[in-house]
């Protein structure tokens, strides 16, 4: 499903964020994604999420080289991915059934049909009662609920992750990881990136450690 072979990622200036970095990942894999402040945990993301791109080596995802692809076809490679970010980048101007639907109206897909399946998405956590609300009037731990329900509806192979719980209290953070691993459990490769050891020692997951931007 996701493999990095001799993976490298160097920034302008000479900084070498990932080094020689390779591994597999199988479908329907749970990752976790470990290391310091600095180690390339979301570099790492965002190569897998074709946000960047590699500066040696190669990242298949989804059966997709990514190294290799034109950058034209990167939106629709994507479409496959379920991408979370810390911040959210929720649409403040946009009630929460709006922020669901959006990927699905780049999509093009019918407005009746579009409705149904995010106010589904919104339903799986939770939020289908708070459809009509504005994201500011929800709590943090809402909100990171309203970005996943954005991310899964368009149903993807993998769902990728940066810091999720980083900005939520322990229980909003515990109901989010049971989110991804009730995701998990239908198949879909989730992939975590987390300073965070305490959702690692949890469960049995499979992790990558990176140092310093090597895979240890």
């Amino acid at each position: 499903m996701i493999v990095a072979s001799q993976l490298s990622k160097r920034y302008p200036g000479g900084y070498e964020a990932l080094k020689d970095v390779s591994f597999e990942i199988p479908a329907g894999g749970l990752v976790f994604i470990t290391g310091h402040s600095g180690a390339g945990k979301t570099t790492l993301i965002k190569l897998m999420a074709s946000i960047e791109r590699p500066t040696a080596g190669s990242l298949v995802v989804n059966g997709q080289n990514l190294s290799a692809l034109r950058r034209s076809a990167l939106p629709y490679v994507r479409r496959h991915l379920g991408l979370i970010f810390q911040d959210q980048k929720l649409l403040f101007d946009r009630s929460a059934l709006d922020n669901v639907l959006l990927p699905l109206q780049i999509a093009g897909l019918p407005r009746r049909e579009a409705v149904r399946r995010a106010q589904a998405a919104l339903d799986k956590v939770g939020l289908l009662a708070r459809e009509k609300a504005m994201p500011i009037a929800l709590s943090g731990g809402e909100q990171q609920r309203l970005a996943i329900a954005r991310a899964v509806v368009n149903r993807p192979a993998v769902l990728i992750a940066d810091e999720p719980t980083g900005n939520l209290d322990e229980a909003s953070a515990a109901e989010i990881m049971t989110l991804f691993a009730d995701f998990n459990r239908v198949g879909v490769t989730v992939v975590i990136a987390t300073h965070d050891r305490h959702w690692v020692e949890a469960g049995q997951p499979q992790v990558l450690q990176l140092d310093h931007g090597r895979l240890v």
